[in-house]
């Protein structure tokens, strides 16, 4: 990812976008063919020269071609003709975004690969799900897996939309109008480099479609942090029902020998908000003044190749968390029994209304025994088989079906069918 943003490649598109323009002159017959050969022939940039050219013009793309034209010499007159800045700078940006979304893409499938791999692996491990960071009722630890593994086939989709949106190409002049080109120029030039060319456009190619883009890798990234926070959370000393990875040498803490913390998670969470903050600097960049003016250009220095970077890392990261988590299946067993028996309160009074009760009178039957078993002395099952109005309603081979476990697991090959699982 890195290479694609470094301004010898920003360079590099942007001679590509001038020699292309020069190739398809010479096959209007606008600048002499062997011209054009010499240009191909001679052309190359050396960043660090434009640095230094830069420093004098305080104009990159003049700085380009002058160093450009230094080494092509005389027949550097045909570079540029009827082009913009912009032409060669959104045109080249639009080729590294293209570029970077299809290696985030790449990055998205190895990372649904491993959680593909784990949720298959603990498809049928039972642990408890959580509402409000309270026990809720029982599910299992494929599921919450599965669950991530829905959310980044839409992070697919979301980011194979918003590469159409960013793969727009322009060369259309001063205002847009090809005064001083042919609309053929800028169609041959994006479809040599795998764009599609702006149906309209200004000096620039409209700013909405950077905004789609950095709003859908804030949406990934804050999937990315989902993952994380749930990983943070079970990794609690009070739950420890799965850790990151703690390699060979690591150290947790300067002061406690004994920490392991989940700093690898913690990180991911903290790049997710420094995505959605360039989201909303893109957003800043849409309105422009009039045909243009410059203030995205700034902005887009930052956020465009610090976000595609960011969350290539956060992808990797992920990948490698969730590829070495430690699971712990046993402290899972035991943190479904923590309460006692009332997350299966639901199934409780689910029975009791089926025997006729109404859901208000059940939920407080219920309710009364579940509080009080909150408090301790009885577990919530020997409550109910010793509270006169539930043994009314149900017997006690109803009452312990209520507790059965594999109840709350009878979907999950359903459900793992429906996410392609």
């Amino acid at each position: 990812m890195g290479r694609i943003w470094t301004e010898e490649a920003r360079f590099q598109r942007m001679l590509e976008v001038e020699l292309l323009a020069c190739e398809a002159l010479a096959r209007q017959g606008q600048i002499p063919t062997a011209a054009y050969r010499r240009i191909r022939r001679r052309a190359r940039v050396d960043a660090a020269k434009v640095a230094q050219r830069e420093g004098r013009t305080r104009h990159d793309v003049v700085a380009f071609l002058e160093e450009l034209g230094s080494h092509i010499g005389r027949d550097a007159r045909y570079l540029h003709l009827g082009l913009t800045s912009s032409d060669a700078l959104d045109t080249a940006t639009a080729v590294q975004l293209k570029e970077a979304v299809e290696l985030l893409l790449k990055d998205l499938e190895a990372l649904k690969r491993v959680v593909r791999r784990q949720a298959l692996r603990y498809k049928r491990t039972p642990c408890i799900g959580r509402t409000h960071g309270v026990h809720a009722e029982p599910t299992t630890f494929g599921l919450k897996l599965a669950v991530h593994y829905a959310e980044l086939g839409r992070a697919g989709r979301i980011l194979r939309d918003a590469k159409d949106w960013v793969a727009v190409g322009k060369v259309s002049g001063a205002v847009g109008t090809y005064a001083h080109l042919s609309p053929f120029v800028e169609k041959y030039i994006c479809r040599r480099l795998g764009l599609t060319p702006a149906a309209i456009s200004t000096q620039v190619v409209p700013r909405d479609g950077y905004a789609v883009l950095l709003c859908r890798m804030a949406i990934v990234g804050g999937m990315l942090e989902r993952m994380a926070t749930e990983i943070r959370h079970l990794q609690r000393t009070e739950v420890l029902e799965a850790e990151e990875p703690f390699e060979e040498g690591q150290t947790g803490s300067s002061a406690m020998p004994h920490k392991r913390n989940p700093v690898s998670c913690e990180r991911v969470s903290g790049l997710a908000r420094l995505l959605r903050s360039y989201a909303a600097a893109s957003l800043e960049d849409i309105p422009l003044w009039h045909e243009r003016d410059i203030a995205h250009s700034s902005v887009e220095r930052v956020i465009l190749p610090d976000a595609a970077s960011l969350l290539d890392f956060m992808l990797r990261e992920m990948a490698r968390i969730l590829g070495g988590l430690k699971v712990y299946p046993a402290r899972m067993r035991e943190n479904l029994g923590r309460t006692r028996g009332l997350i299966f309160s639901e199934s409780v009074l689910l029975s009791l209304m089926r025997k006729g009760l109404t859901r208000r009178d059940a939920y407080r039957l219920v309710q009364r025994n579940a509080l009080a078993a909150w408090k301790g002395g009885p577990a919530f099952l020997d409550r109910l088989s010793s509270d006169p109005q539930v043994r009314r309603r149900l017997t006690e081979a109803e009452l312990a079906g209520c507790f059965d476990l594999d109840r709350h697991l009878k979907q999950v090959d359903l459900i793992f069918r429906r996410v392609g699982l």
